[in-house]
């Protein structure tokens, strides 16, 4: 049987953001996001992509966007929950089977991406950290990940 997990805690420079799992909507994906903070993938990655109004995105090595984990792609998990504020989803290219460890965080209601990536999580408290992090793509001095642990 795999481990079940139930949150993932980002800390970052102002405090820890707490996410609620789904792993009902993605289990693959939840299993990877789990995996990856537990190894130690995400502890200092910056959020390389954060649009005002839209979302924050992270989860990239180099920070630039354009890389992931040396893990296989995901293929995708698409539901019917909506993109709204606080909701966490994986980032990919235009090949829908790509997600690997590139995520992103609704600051607000992006229901037009609906059933085209894979919601793996919701904010549940620090929601306010997210809002705060600095603007860009990519940002003059990025917000980071202090690290990551799935429980």
């Amino acid at each position: 049987m795999t481990d079940t997990y139930s949150t993932l805690t980002l800390t970052l420079d102002g405090g820890d953001v707490t996410i609620k799992l789904r792993p009902d909507l993605a289990p693959e994906h939840v299993a990877r996001i789990a995996e990856l903070a537990n190894e130690g993938f995400y502890d200092g990655v910056v959020f390389h992509r954060v649009i005002p109004g839209f979302m924050a995105q992270g989860g990239d090595p180099t920070g630039t966007g354009m890389h992931g984990s040396e893990k296989p792609n995901l293929k995708q998990e698409f539901s019917k929950e909506p993109h709204v504020r606080g909701t966490c989803s994986m980032a990919r290219t235009m090949d829908p089977n790509s997600a690997n460890s590139q995520f992103f965080i609704c600051f607000d209601d992006a229901r037009f991406l609906d059933g085209q990536y894979t919601v793996w999580g919701q904010v549940t408290e620090g929601m306010e950290l997210i809002d705060a992090l600095p603007k860009g793509e990519p940002p003059a001095n990025p917000g980071k990940i202090v690290s990551a642990k799935a429980a």
